[in-house]
């Protein structure tokens, strides 16, 4: 479920609505609030069982019936509509900040709130169970490594098992059909997928646990805000959204808006980052945690092989 405030852009939104909701008149909770004439045209009587049906009831005024200085916001949408349907992306606990609530009991949800890139990118807690097989030749197209006494997913290959099954790189491997994964060595994973039945391996996983996203507007020069060296954040520009939203340097670019970069050129990541629309999610790894991960993983084998496909929402 995608945080209810996924940018700082999404906060300054929810206080510019609070404060308009602030300086409206106060009605006094005794004294209804009278309701707009209605020209209610004639009708004939009606039947005995029209009259036993209920009146239904008249629909309330919305907090926000006309948004016209933010509808087109950041290039989105912001009509009823559009926040009626992102009402549902709020969590139901959580440290998200809670808007104000309306008179009819609804809140207004984030401009980015129903952005693909962030629902792509989202890192989910708990655990997930798959089942991987092998292919034609033997193969899951999985390479792992261990890290702190975990095991960890190196490197996913293009249209391979592991691919088709949504595993990533990062992602923690828990266990491997029913044996705890906690202490073993590279060596002892690579034989215990060499020995798994080619129909049928289960393994529990947690999402990319050394990992995180970070949000952010592009500017009206198309800027995020940051410069990519060797596929690591370098430097921050000062106010931008890239600063504002908690971007580091010293970390390195895994996904944009959910798809794998590792093993690009800087010229690439770019190229990736100028067509990914107006905001961009960014799922980042610290530099001494993405080294070690990378270890003996040959960036030829890196570029060429590694899965870079769109994930499903």
């Amino acid at each position: 479920m995608a945080t209810l405030y996924p940018s700082l852009e999404d906060m300054k939104v929810d206080h510019v609505l609070k404060a308009q909701a602030d300086a409206a008149p106060k009605v006094p909770a005794s004294i209804p609030a009278p309701l707009p004439a209605l020209v209610v045209p004639s009708a004939p009587p009606a039947s005995p069982a029209e009259k036993a049906e209920p009146p239904k009831p008249a629909a309330l005024p919305v907090l926000y019936p006309n948004l016209t200085d933010l509808n087109d916001y950041m290039g989105l949408s912001l009509s009823s509509e559009e926040v009626q349907k992102n009402l549902g992306l709020a969590p139901a606990g959580g440290n998200a900040v809670t808007p104000a609530p309306s008179a009819a009991g609804l809140v207004v949800a984030p401009v980015t709130g129903s952005d693909l890139g962030i629902r792509r990118a989202e890192i989910k807690p708990g655990l997930r169970e798959v089942h991987l097989c092998k292919d034609e030749r033997g193969k899951t197209g999985l390479k792992l490594r261990n890290i702190d006494k975990g095991l960890f997913v190196q490197l996913v290959k293009a249209n391979s098992p592991a691919s088709l099954v949504g595993l990533r790189f990062g992602d923690q491997i828990l266990q491997i059909d029913g044996k705890d994964c906690a202490g073993w060595n590279t060596d002892k994973a690579k034989r215990a997928l060499k020995k798994a039945s080619p129909e049928k391996i289960v393994m529990v996983v947690r999402d990319r646990p050394f990992q995180r996203t970070v949000t952010m507007h592009k500017d009206s020069m198309g800027h995020v805000g940051f410069i990519v060296k060797k596929g690591q954040v370098n430097s921050l520009a000062k106010g931008s959204s890239a600063a504002q939203n908690g971007l580091l340097i010293n970390h390195y670019i895994c996904e944009v808006n959910g798809q794998n970069v590792i093993g690009l050129r800087d010229k690439e990541i770019t190229e990736v980052l100028t067509n990914a629309g107006n905001i961009i999610t960014l799922t980042i790894v610290p530099a001494v945690i993405y080294e070690h991960m990378v270890k003996k993983l040959s960036s030829g084998l890196a570029k060429s092989s590694m899965d870079r496909s769109v994930p499903d929402v």
